[in-house]
């Protein structure tokens, strides 16, 4: 995709990371400028605000680039899904999940190389009653974790979902779930269910290893019952996804499915709260493009 000409929208999360994001934007602009870019920068008041400044960004040929975390990320990527309009990512929150998916350097001076290379890939979008998303929306322990997680400021990177996993574990009773796919029902009772769009939520995370961003269907990833002590055990091996290899954990696929429990929870996606349950989840197949480095690797 050639981009030579086109302006940038730069939407940045003055909040994200306790300020990292904000902390980040001179040195985008400083780059932007030596290349000789032309650009304008709008500090987001909300997810509402982002969203409303990345259409404005759509309706006049500009490109959004979001500097934030998986949080407004998320919330403009499924505000932008389903156009022509691609979007570039500069890593600026506590998670950067989906960044690290797609394989976008931390540092904004190759961020933003990667998008003005103009390498661009489709993925798919989720979607949660309506709601749009990313990454991986979760029930369950998962989302009580994500709620402790975002109530706590005075951690950084991946402490402060350690710190919040070990809050809500304190406290947990197993629920029971019931996973609706057609006409057939999965009921598991145990701790939680990721419906994964992609495969890394909570700072690097492989809930869902085998998750691919663009093949069309969610990976579903039940944890059952298990005592406190194995859970706790088993969670330093979600960091490599080797604990889908565990007795408790069962994993299918589908690209639409209805999701309920036994008590109310919140549904948690790109690390925010998306809706409550029951939730009906389907996939929007390759609707979103991003610009994304030729090579992953590089």
């Amino acid at each position: 995709m050639d981009l030579a000409g086109t302006p940038l929208a730069i939407l940045v999360n003055p909040h994200s990371a306790g300020g990292r994001a904000l902390k980040l934007l001179p040195r985008v602009e400083a780059c932007l400028d030596a290349r000789r870019v032309e650009f304008r920068v709008a500090r987001t008041r909300s997810l509402e605000h982002g969203i409303e400044q990345a259409l404005v960004a759509v309706e006049a040929g500009e490109i959004p680039v979001v500097i934030s975390g998986d949080g407004l990320l998320g919330a403009i990527g499924g505000a932008v899904a389903e156009t022509e309009t691609p979007l570039g990512i500069v890593p600026g929150g506590r998670g950067n999940d989906l960044a690290r998916v797609l394989g976008i350097p931390t540092d904004p001076e190759r961020a933003i190389a990667t998008v003005l290379a103009g390498h661009s890939r489709r993925i798919d979008v989720g979607e949660a009653n309506g709601e749009r998303f990313l990454g991986i929306a979760s029930v369950g322990f998962d989302s009580e974790a994500n709620r402790v997680a975002n109530e706590t400021s005075w951690l950084r990177g991946n402490l402060v979902y350690a710190y919040a996993a070990l809050r809500v574990l304190a406290g947990w009773k197993p629920a029971r779930f019931t996973i609706a796919v057609g006409d057939s029902r999965t009921r598991v009772s145990g701790y939680s269910v990721a419906v994964a769009n992609s495969s890394a939520y909570g700072g690097g995370m492989y809930i869902a290893p085998d998750a691919e961003l663009d093949d069309g269907e969610f990976d579903v990833v039940a944890v059952g019952e298990i005592g406190k002590l194995r859970f706790l055990a088993n969670l330093r091996k979600v960091f490599k996804g080797t604990h889908v290899g565990e007795d408790p954990v069962q994993v299918f696929r589908a690209s639409q499915l209805e999701l309920s429990a036994s008590r109310p929870f919140p549904v948690y996606a790109d690390g925010e709260r998306l809706t409550d349950l029951p939730v009906s989840l389907r996939v929007l197949p390759r609707a979103l493009s991003v610009l994304v480095p030729r090579d992953p690797a590089s």
